[in-house]
């Protein structure tokens, strides 16, 4: 049913969760799978010899973040016996890259996390899970963090 599945991931434990589920339907499956971090390398404006310091000090932090993130999960799926792609990529927007990477990729199916942010801090900090499904017509499997549920 799904062939190839993209996993956007970002080292936090919400991805963990989103990464588990990824391998049972891989295995389920026997589904190719990608590994995918995006990094946007503009995440804040600036101007002057300041700004170009904390920008390159920001790139190589990111991409120690992504190759440690991206490392995490691939061993998640090799304990299991399956062997993922994995990709690091640029973008100007982190749901932007998702979706590009699953066109190009040809994925059928994309598995992430959500953090189920709601109210002020969705506004503020977005939602990345809300933004790929908004601009996708792939399934997308949303893993949500356990501790977002609401209480009644």
């Amino acid at each position: 049913m799904f062939e190839r599945i993209l996993v956007p991931v970002d080292g936090s434990p919400t991805c963990h969760n989103a990464v588990v589920k990824a391998v049972g339907l891989s295995k389920a499956f026997s589904s190719a799978v990608t590994i995918l971090y995006v990094i946007d390398p503009y995440p804040f404006t600036g101007v002057g010899a300041d700004f170009a310091y904390g920008q390159a000090e920001y790139l190589s932090a990111a991409l120690a973040e992504a190759h440690s993130a991206v490392h995490a999960a691939k061993e998640l799926f090799e304990a299991e016996g399956i062997a993922p792609g994995t990709s690091v990529v640029e973008a100007h927007t982190v749901w932007r890259g998702i979706v590009e990477a699953a066109e190009s990729s040809h994925a059928d199916l994309i598995v992430m996390g959500s953090h189920g942010r709601h109210g002020l801090g969705k506004l503020v900090l977005g939602s990345v899970a809300h933004s790929v499904l908004s601009h996708t017509n792939l399934p997308v499997l949303v893993v949500r963090d356990p501790g977002a549920r609401h209480k009644k």
